[in-house]
């Protein structure tokens, strides 16, 4: 929950996966945006000055982000960073909760120990999102868990989403379930500038969504919508994973370097 104080931020490096490289919103043919680009625009309004880089990585492993992305944030000597990393690993067989939060932890400890304000998350019921995975809820619930508890040893913010219904509507998820939507990464970036305390910001963010206009799919429609998914969606990424690839393989960061943070349009 925000403090009541408002901290101006001069220097925010983004560390994480795709959902921090912005997949879902926009492409890699126009562009894409996401959570923590938009984060960084609502630093900027505060500070016109900010500089903002963004290290993420899609497919990128827990431990992949500390082994890859730490050092070259810590060197850009940050006094803002969001570590949002963990998904990944949770999809994967061999998922250990306590490997994934060191990583996380070691990430948490290395940037407050150079006074670095760092901000994470908790994830979404993913079952919820997406029903053929509710085996993997007791993983998401651990994971959690663990993240609060590492970050509550370090002093990190820790966004809440995994508190808010609005965190499972569809409208939120882009169609592969997997990446929030532009939407959803509007409302991410609107949830961390409130638990930061940014002025403007406030807790419009975990409202609902209005309902919909359109009924959810029920009954033989709703099998069919998880077929579908399964052979457009999840099967690719399965044969991806026993091919032993990943969708970030020969990728690097969007913005390893700071710079300024352009103003949105409008």
């Amino acid at each position: 929950m925000p403090s009541g104080e408002s901290v101006t931020y001069e220097r925010y490096v983004a560390l994480g996966d795709s959902q921090t490289e912005g997949l879902g919103d926009g492409d890699d043919v126009t562009g894409l945006k996401g959570w923590a680009d938009r984060l960084a625009e609502h630093l900027a309004a505060a500070n016109p000055r900010l500089q903002y880089a963004n290290l993420a990585v899609r497919g990128r492993l827990a431990g992949q982000v500390r082994a890859e992305q730490l050092a070259p944030a810590l060197a850009l000597r940050p006094d803002l960073a969001t570590v949002v990393a963990g998904v990944n690993d949770l999809m994967r067989p061999k998922f250990d909760t306590a490997e994934v939060v060191g990583h996380l932890e070691a990430m948490f400890a290395a940037l407050t120990e150079m006074g670095t304000r760092v901000v994470t998350v908790t994830f979404p019921d993913i079952g919820k999102v997406a029903p053929l995975a509710r085996p993997l809820r007791p993983r998401m619930y651990a994971l959690n868990a663990a993240i609060r508890e590492a970050a509550a040893r370090h002093g990190a913010v820790v966004v809440e989403i995994a508190e808010h219904p609005f965190a499972v509507d569809p409208r939120v998820w882009t169609a592969d379930r997997l990446h929030l939507s532009p939407l959803g990464h509007e409302r991410f970036a609107s949830a961390a500038a409130h638990s930061l305390g940014l002025p403007g910001a406030d807790a419009a963010w975990a409202h609902p969504l209005p309902l919909p206009t359109e009924p959810a799919f029920a009954g033989l429609r709703a099998a069919r919508a998880e077929l579908h998914w399964v052979a457009a969606h999840l099967g690719p990424w399965i044969g991806r994973r026993l091919r032993g690839r990943s969708s970030g393989d020969g990728r690097t960061a969007k913005q390893p370097q700071l710079a300024a943070v352009a103003a949105p349009p409008g």
